[in-house]
């Protein structure tokens, strides 16, 4: 049970978004894409404009990435590269259609003078992983099973030297750990139990005992795709039940609408990466 004693405090956060304004569903690589509904992409940068002024307004600071032609799904940030400590472990996509984000991002990080460790084994950066600094020393979750293959957990713990746990994603529709699971401050999460196999639900339990449990209803609205600084949540205005959940942990839920992108199969999270000096 969460206990709501201690006092919630916000940490400023530094992070990386690219507009979408290539955005557009012209393949289907993930259950929630169909190819055959419109996608206004006017709407879809309005959406996007109004999540980036709220983290703005919340006083993080947000990084531009610049969009490019031919590259619908460079919208989710998140997934281009993962950032420890001033460390850059790169992404390499599953996806043909994806494979040309990868060197963009890599391009933004050597550009701004970061360490830029290239991968040799699949992984979508962000999507898959998920860091916790305070959690048993600095812990970084890694899930698998669609996207991202285990040798690329490995591959990242000697990257970046903090332990990785494996966690076996088993529901296509969260096929990112990002859209299964979340962190709400430095040392606890939010998950939905049932996209993750037996065991990894067991391993998580152990790890985060007084985690924010997720259900099915949380889980479909894309509600675990959020952006936590301590305190506020930022997430899809849809999962109303989660933003309750949330509220009585001590947490102030940020509702923010994003209709548009969650037809490519993403939501807060995905449009955003965290540069962790």
């Amino acid at each position: 049970m969460v206990t709501v004693n201690q006092q919630r405090v916000p940490r400023k956060r530094t992070y990386l978004m690219c507009s979408p304004e290539h955005f557009a569903v012209e393949y289907a690589i993930n259950p929630w894409m169909d190819v055959t509904a419109p996608v206004d992409a006017e709407l879809a940068v309005k959406q996007w404009d109004r999540l980036r002024e709220t983290l703005v307004g919340l006083g993080h600071e947000v990084h531009l990435l610049t969009p490019e032609r031919g590259l619908p799904d460079m919208v989710f940030a998140a997934n281009g590269a993962f950032v420890v400590d001033g460390t850059v472990y790169g992404a390499q996509f599953k996806h043909e259609q994806r494979h040309a984000e990868a060197a963009a991002h890599r391009a933004f990080y050597e550009a701004n003078g970061w360490r830029f460790i290239a991968p040799s084994e699949t992984n979508e950066g962000e999507g898959d992983f998920a860091y916790l600094p305070e959690a048993h020393g600095g812990l970084i979750l890694a899930g698998h099973g669609f996207r991202t293959e285990t040798a690329a957990h490995a591959e990242a713990q000697e990257a970046l030297g903090r332990p990785v746990v494996s966690l076996r994603l088993v529901d296509p529709r969260f096929y990112h750990l990002d859209v299964a699971l979340a962190s709400i401050d430095d040392e606890n999460i939010v998950y939905y139990p049932g996209a993750f196999s037996a065991a990894s639900q067991r391993v998580l339990t152990q790890l985060f005992p007084d985690a924010v449990i997720a259900d099915d209803e949380d889980a479909l609205a894309f509600g675990l795709n959020l952006v936590s600084d301590g305190l506020n949540v930022v997430l899809n205005s849809e999962a109303t039940r989660l933003a309750g959940k949330l509220k009585a942990a001590g947490y102030h839920p940020v509702p923010v609408e994003l209709a548009e992108l969650k037809k490519g199969g993403g939501s807060v999270k995905c449009c955003i990466a965290e540069l962790r000096h």
